[in-house]
């Protein structure tokens, strides 16, 4: 495809923006697939690069015959700390003589040790790997790039620089698709509202609780999902508890909305979550857990959050949460937070150095003295 051409008329920015979602949409979707994808830059070569998180070891060494052992490996900032290179821009690692094995250890493995050879990353790379995380994939990609007369990736599906730019707008265009009554145990009736939207049309769910006036200041818990947690009732982290805690509170303050919005391992997704997990095993905390796999602290979008509120007429909010970057996501968005309210969960031995890494490396605001002396009670039991 000539990525000059529109798939939809460009007499209109709507139309636009259509084609640069749709090229997105799909590359995400290739990538999961363990199909490569080509990115136009602005000036440079086209780049290629298949996620390593998906791609398979036959599918790698195709790959690597395709690009004559000139491609490398990128990897982001998060994990080249973790490798001991500081590497703010992320790191190209001449991947010749790796085989998928071999790769797959310089990208994910705890014991990996630091590449003799490597090179800054560059913006197209740091962008395939912001395509692997839409599709929540790990942001290892195998890259390589080739001259445009090249055909060796010529059936590949292709995107520009732009469009991932171009795309962050079409991240706030959700519309309501249904309105159902839910009676809840213990909370009566309720009402489940169900979004669908932004980038890979997620479907997103608002629960509303009681009748909010949303003249005034509404109360608001912003919930990312938790399977573990939520639905079978983990002692890793106080998720389960946050949510019911936050559905009763939102009825003792008389009404209100909680936003349960599909964000698995604090917007990692689920596969990347339980890796994260056997790190947490071996003693890592969750923060290091997740750089090892080449996260950031915290992967997670409110985007989806503002643009429900503004669908159920919410301006204000006194918003549920520990969690100062909600706050500061709203306000960026266009809502007014009028105050925020604790929310919290139960203590116990497996979840006590969880929320200490919260409150001391993630600045959430939980009181550190009342969670030490809940662990030392514990450790007297």
């Amino acid at each position: 495809m000539n990525v000059s051409q529109h798939l939809w008329p460009s007499g209109s920015d709507g139309y636009e923006v259509e084609s640069s979602v749709m090229r997105l949409e799909r590359a995400v979707s290739e990538l999961r697939y363990g199909r490569p994808v080509v990115l136009h830059g602005s000036q440079e070569e086209p780049l290629v690069a298949a996620a390593l998180d998906a791609i398979s070891p036959s599918g790698y060494e195709r790959f690597a015959r395709a690009a004559e052992g000139n491609h490398v490996l990128f990897l982001s900032s998060h994990r080249g700390a973790r490798l001991c290179v500081e590497a703010p821009e992320g790191m190209a690692i001449p991947a010749r003589d790796m085989d998928f094995a071999s790769a797959s250890a310089v990208a994910y493995d705890r014991d990996a040790k630091a590449p003799l050879s490597w090179k800054p990353a560059t913006p197209q790379m740091r962008l395939t790997g912001e395509v692997a995380q839409l599709a929540l994939l790990l942001p290892a990609m195998v890259c390589v790039e080739m001259p445009l007369r090249s055909k060796a990736f010529s059936a590949c599906v292709e995107l520009t620089h732009l469009d991932l730019t171009t795309s962050r707008a079409h991240a706030l265009d959700f519309q309501i698709v249904v309105r159902t009554a839910v009676p809840l145990r213990d909370l009566g009736e309720c009402e489940f509202v169900v979004f669908r939207g932004g980038l890979a049309q997620r479907d997103q769910i608002a629960i509303v609780v009681g009748s909010p006036d949303v003249s005034k200041p509404v109360p608001v818990r912003i919930h990312s999902s938790c399977i573990t947690g939520d639905l079978c009732g983990s002692l890793k982290c106080d998720c389960g508890d946050q949510l019911r805690n936050g559905l009763v509170r939102l009825k003792e303050l008389g009404g209100g909305v909680l936003l349960y919005l599909d964000q698995e391992g604090r917007g990692t997704g689920i596969g990347a979550k339980m890796r994260a997990y056997g790190y947490q095993h071996d003693g890592l905390d969750t923060i290091d857990a997740d750089a090892e796999l080449g996260f950031g602290p915290d992967e997670r979008k409110y985007e989806a959050a503002v643009a429900m509120l503004k669908g159920l007429n919410v301006s204000s909010v006194d918003l549920l949460t520990n969690n100062p970057l909600k706050i500061a996501a709203l306000k960026a968005g266009g809502i007014a937070v009028n105050g925020h309210i604790a929310v919290t969960g139960r203590v116990t031995a497996d979840n006590v150095q969880y929320l200490r890494t919260k409150t001391l490396r993630a600045g959430h605001l939980l009181d550190i003295e009342l969670i030490s002396r809940a662990a030392s009670e514990l450790a007297d039991d």
